[in-house]
């Protein structure tokens, strides 16, 4: 078992963790004096960007020992452009300290690094950090943390002899509470167990500047932390690439079984030297034993995420930059020696991604931030002596699928042959690529069918919507064929791309934009203000809470529609408000056409990825169309697209199992099931999901009251009928005067139903046709639908439509035959006036809002409104025709036999 201890300290900006590694390094002896990043005297902000700009930029360890423990104390960067570099340091921790901030509390970066921990499964202690600030309140933090990361987050600063702090302990686990409450005392390998497992987290309170509660939590640390232990087998995973300041290249890796010694070989490189690093010093050593943390000098190959010896090489990364740069350059400067540099500093953070475009040589690389360019122009100089500018960053999008589709791809030129045929998946949201295999080798051998799968992973393939990188996705190789002569290993590799495009060219794919978690705070009077501004940058808002005084908005938002709002919310708050930001993830684009539109992107012309397939025709390599290519493929799996009623010989069916196939085919098919239910049963089930709906939002907001009515009793009604008429009284007049009086108190209440105009006409498939081709049509089309509608129904029907993006344009309202139709003004969308107008209507009437925003179903059900899918209101539609006609087809029949019978004798023997 190893005595070394690998820590990790993670924080948001400014939240003092620098200050508690000094504390620490300060407790345990390892410096003389505690070192300020103000100041700039840090023991481990070692380069002078660090010193500057008083924020961690490069991760760093220090070496300690306390309590018998021998401690690497891994720094990790705090601001949100640097990560990826945290992240990548989580691979090698033992345990982790988040520190958090007294006064911030846990915000939206907490959260972020909190989800990290989590997925790296790290053992974590919390220390919350200044406390001696005025207003600093243990328990109301202690609350806020059970709140915001779970009750398993214990105050164990009075120590586990406090009652409290042990009852909490023991609730973390059933059988230890069980044996707990049977009078079992809380051991400390009970502890240690539960850290472990990640079923306890510890926390502490304390001042890191001041050095209040540090010695109390080094020593926990060191006597909580789990113990790892190693196999006798050689393994080591890289985290780091990084260079001193003679150029020398350093891996920085954890040893992870065995050891390693000075001269060891990897493949033809050899060990050069392994360093110790504290700080900015290192001490050189012959060998290092599991457990240590060390930089090796000699490989010049590897990269952060690589495995050596029996670990596997994890290069995926859940953080990633969102934004594409191009660089600049004077004129006196050479783009090719500028693009080898960025390489070498590409080799220190993977996630720059630099790229050359063919064309007209441009260089662009991916980057999180304005901090992150800044430093990398700082670096280009300093390092490189070179002057680098960035361009206007471009939001990077990604694509998807939305179905399922077999992509084929054929390459036969002369003397070349290959055949794939991949079956393309939607996967789900952040799941990245996967790939597998499931092709009988009878068919395909199986060096074949690695290489395919090697020429998935090999490259990044491009979408067919705006040619952005494609995610979320299962790739499964099928079927292909090879020749025994003529394939080469090149020849799969063409048929491979091919293949994954055609499928692409097939689906219905979906462009995906990165979508930030943001964190709003406000002072209360500019809640309305800061509501008003993210519904205009698309932005999801849960509901408000306050903390400390102060209004926090908390959702989503596009990052393309972020921009420069933090200075806004400076602005309008006087400089009390602030949001902060981390990015969530992909999500389906909010103005993908616009954005397809601007890319300008033909699939078909792009010479790089194909989607067509070449075969050979008379000794001649011919191109056939992606569209037609099916039709000449030699190997047929069964798979048919939609609408293709080919026939599948049975022969085919048996030899890849079609049953297999037709199960790929449905799993995502887009392919409205036939709904059987009657009507009444439809209304029934949506009274009923109704319902279930109201008592969820009721268990997360507390009750709702019901602005249409002031009687509480919620007992079915009936329209027109008294539901206070004694029991078991049967009296016609009595009954007659109470029903006269409840109709007439019926016929005076109103009743409103609101529609989202263009919410509801794209989800009906007919109109949403037309529209492709003429929105104006499919609008008239469901002007007259809705008309014809409001005769029939008891409601007032009004009928909304956007016109935010009318410059200048102000709310309109028209008068179509018996409908009411509005038109919203300028940077008023059909959302915002339907929430306005419902607001108000529903203090007065019932109020039904018709449309399959999930965002604004939700707000109308807070006040008091009854949502209304679009699917339910085409059902209603329907109902109400299928109602309209039957009662003109009793209509004429009635007349037809009363027409009937005056032409017969009813006397006559005849009749």
């Amino acid at each position: 078992m190893s005595t070394s201890l690998n820590i990790g300290i993670l924080a948001h900006v400014d939240a003092g963790k620098t200050t508690l590694s000094e504390a620490l390094l300060y407790e345990a002896g390892a410096v003389r004096s505690i070192g300020r990043v103000d100041h700039g005297d840090a023991f481990l902000d070692t380069f002078d960007l660090e010193k500057e700009r008083g924020i961690t930029i490069f991760s760093k360890q220090a070496r300690l020992e306390a309590f018998d423990r021998k401690i690497t104390l891994m720094d990790t960067p705090g601001h949100i452009d640097f990560s990826p570099e945290t992240e990548r340091t989580l691979q090698v921790l033992d345990a982790a300290i988040l520190v958090i901030s007294a006064a911030d509390g846990v915000g939206a970066h907490v959260r972020t690094l909190w989800s990290l921990l989590e997925h790296y499964n790290v053992p974590t202690f919390i220390f919350v950090n200044k406390m001696d600030q005025p207003g600093s309140d243990m328990d109301e933090i202690s609350a806020l943390l059970s709140q915001s990361l779970g009750s398993s987050v214990v105050n164990m600063t009075p120590g586990v002899n406090d009652p409290m702090a042990c009852e909490s302990i023991a609730v973390c686990d059933d059988n230890l509470l069980g044996s707990y409450l049977n009078g079992t005392p809380i051991k400390e390998s009970d502890i240690i167990n539960l850290i472990s497992k990640r079923l306890l987290f510890p926390c502490y309170y304390g001042s890191a500047l001041k050095g209040e509660g540090v010695r109390a939590f080094l020593e926990n640390l060191c006597r909580y932390a789990p113990t790892p232990s190693y196999p006798d087998d050689f393994g080591a995973r890289v985290y780091k690439i990084s260079r001193d300041s003679d150029g020398t290249r350093l891996s920085f890796l954890k040893i992870t079984g065995g050891s390693i010694s000075i001269r060891d070989t990897f493949g033809e490189e050899k060990i050069s030297q392994i360093r110790l690093y504290s700080g900015s010093k290192y001490e050189q050593v012959q060998s290092a034993e599991a457990g240590t943390i060390c930089a090796i000098a000699g490989l010049s190959g590897t990269r952060a995420g690589d495995g050596l010896g029996f670990e596997a090489s994890n290069h995926e990364e859940l953080l990633e930059p969102i934004l594409n740069c191009r660089i600049l350059l004077p004129d006196d400067e050479d783009p090719y020696k500028v693009w080898q540099n960025l390489l070498i500093l590409q080799e220190e953070e993977p996630m720059l991604s630099v790229s050359r475009t063919e064309e007209n040589g441009d260089i662009y690389v991916r980057v999180m931030g304005q901090v992150q360019m800044e430093i990398i122009k700082r670096l280009m100089m300093d390092r490189f002596k070179m002057s680098i500018d960035f361009g206007q960053g471009r939001i990077i999008y990604k694509e998807t699928i939305a179905n399922t589709v077999e992509g084929v791809g054929h390459f036969e030129p002369l003397r070349h042959y290959a055949e794939v045929h991949l079956m393309l998946e939607p996967s789900a949201p952040g799941s990245g690529l996967s790939f597998e295999a499931n092709c009988p080798t009878d068919i395909l051998a199986r060096n074949w069918q690695r290489l395919v799968l090697t020429h998935l992973e090999e490259k990044k393939h491009k979408g067919v919507l705006t040619g952005s990188e494609i995610t979320d996705m299962k790739i499964t190789l099928i079927s292909g064929k090879a020749h025994l002569k003529h394939t080469e290993g090149g020849d799969f590799r063409k048929a491979t791309y091919r293949a994954v495009r055609q499928g692409l060219m097939m689906a219905n794919s979906v462009l995906l934009e990165p979508v930030y978690r943001y964190e709003l705070i406000v002072p209360s009077e500019n809640v309305g203000r800061a509501m008003t501004d993210l519904s205009q940058r698309n932005a999801t808002v849960n509901s408000p809470e306050i903390e400390n005084g102060k209004t926090v908005l908390r959702g989503t938002i596009p990052a393309a529609c972020l921009g420069n709002y933090a200075e806004d919310v400076r602005s309008y708050t006087s400089g009390e408000g602030s949001i902060s930001c981390v990015l969530k993830g992909y999500a389906p684009c909010h103005n993908a056409e616009e954005v397809i539109a601007k890319s300008n992107y033909d699939p078909e012309l792009d010479t790089h990825n194909p989607c067509n397939s070449v075969f050979c025709s008379h000794g001649v390599g011919t191109v056939i169309p992606w569209n037609d290519v099916r039709k000449y493929m030699h190997v047929d799996t069964g798979w048919r697209p939609e609408g293709d009623n080919t026939p599948i010989p049975s022969d085919i069916a048996m030899e890849y199992d079609l049953e297999n196939i037709t199960a790929f085919k449905a799993r995502t098919s887009n392919e409205a099931v036939v709904d059987n239910r009657s009507f009444s049963e439809k209304e029934r089930d949506y009274r009923a999901g109704q319902d279930e709906l109201m008592a969820i939002f009721e268990k997360t907001y507390g009750p709702i009251k019901d602005r249409r009515t002031n009687n509480d009793d919620d007992r079915p009604r009936t329209y027109g009928v008294p539901d206070d008429k004694p029991k078991g009284i049967s009296d016609p007049k009595y009954d007659e005067k109470r029903d006269a009086k409840a109709q007439k108190k019926a016929n005076g209440k109103k009743e409103y139903l609101l529609i989202d105009g263009y919410n509801v006409l794209f989800a009906s498939s007919d109109l949403k046709s037309l529209a492709e081709r003429d929105i104006n049509a499919a609008r008239d089309k469901l002007m007259d639908i809705v008309s014809n509608f409001q005769g029939y129904r008891r409601e007032n029907i009004i009928l909304v439509f956007d016109a935010y993006k009318v410059h200048g344009g102000s709310e309109k309202v028209l008068k179509y035959h018996n409908l009411d139709v509005i038109y919203t003004k300028e940077a008023e969308t059909a959302d915002q006036y339907i929430e306005r107008t419902s607001h108000e209507l529903s203090k007065n009437y019932k109020v039904t809002v018709a449309t399959s925003d999930g965002i604004e179903q939700v707000i109308i059900l807070g006040a008091g409104g009854i949502r209304m899918p679009a699917k339910e209101f085409w059902d209603e539609v329907k109902n109400t025709e299928d109602q309209i006609r039957q009662q003109h087809i009793k209509t004429l029949d009635n007349k037809l036999h009363n027409y009937v019978l005056k032409d017969i004798d009813l006397n006559s023997p005849d009749s």
